[in-house]
């Protein structure tokens, strides 16, 4: 039997996102549209800022260094990359690997409350700053908060969101390596992550 496509650009929300030309400035910037990856039914749903260099150029979220940083920390926790999803709130890299503008977060949000309608995962991780205060509605401060969870309306369902470091933030400084673990565990157990969830790239 052939292996699913982890990326099917003949599905809705893939299609919807591919050709999307909402923000223009990220159009001119994007090589391509970097959709979410992983499960389709995933108990773990990482949310990151944006693609930076290599995820544009690979069409895959979290990979390069953060990338190694996050699966490492996965696999101590019992999980592995397989076993979650991981996005962004913008799908298309900002020029110059700026932080997104209000407004492309905005343009691309009702393709971020789709993909977490579909997955319906049992918690949602937001890495870092940007998409913590763009989840949650609210000023972060992400290096006090690591771990603290919150109640957050999302596309019309309350869901548990565990405001986590960004990983590039434990390559700038090692002491924030135990606080991204622990926050990694606790989500693990907080989903109760069996792994071996149908794969599907459609949003």
């Amino acid at each position: 039997m052939d292996e699913p496509s982890q990326r099917d650009d003949t599905m809705d929300g893939a299609a919807v996102t591919a050709c999307c030309t909402r923000c223009d400035a990220l159009v001119e910037s994007r090589s391509q549209v970097v959709n979410g990856d992983g499960p389709s039914d995933a108990d773990v749903l990482f949310i990151g800022e944006a693609p930076g260099a290599t995820e544009d150029d690979t069409g895959v979220p979290f990979v390069g260094r953060s990338g190694d940083v996050l699966d490492d920390e996965l696999a101590a926790a019992g999980l592995a990359r397989e076993d979650v999803r991981i996005t962004n709130c913008v799908r298309c890299r900002p020029p110059d690997n700026r932080d997104p503008h209000s407004e492309e977060l905005a343009n691309c949000r009702s393709h971020l409350v789709a993909e977490v309608d579909s997955v319906d995962p049992a918690v949602i991780v937001t890495l870092g700053k940007v998409p913590s205060e763009h989840v949650l509605e609210r000023s972060v401060a992400v290096t006090g908060e690591a771990g603290s969870v919150e109640r957050v309306s999302l596309g019309g369902t309350t869901r548990d969101v565990v405001v986590c470091l960004h990983p590039a933030a434990t390559l700038y400084d090692a002491s924030q390596r135990p606080a991204f673990r622990e926050t990694i565990e606790q989500a693990a157990t907080m989903a109760g992550a069996d792994g071996g969830q149908a794969r599907l790239g459609d949003y």
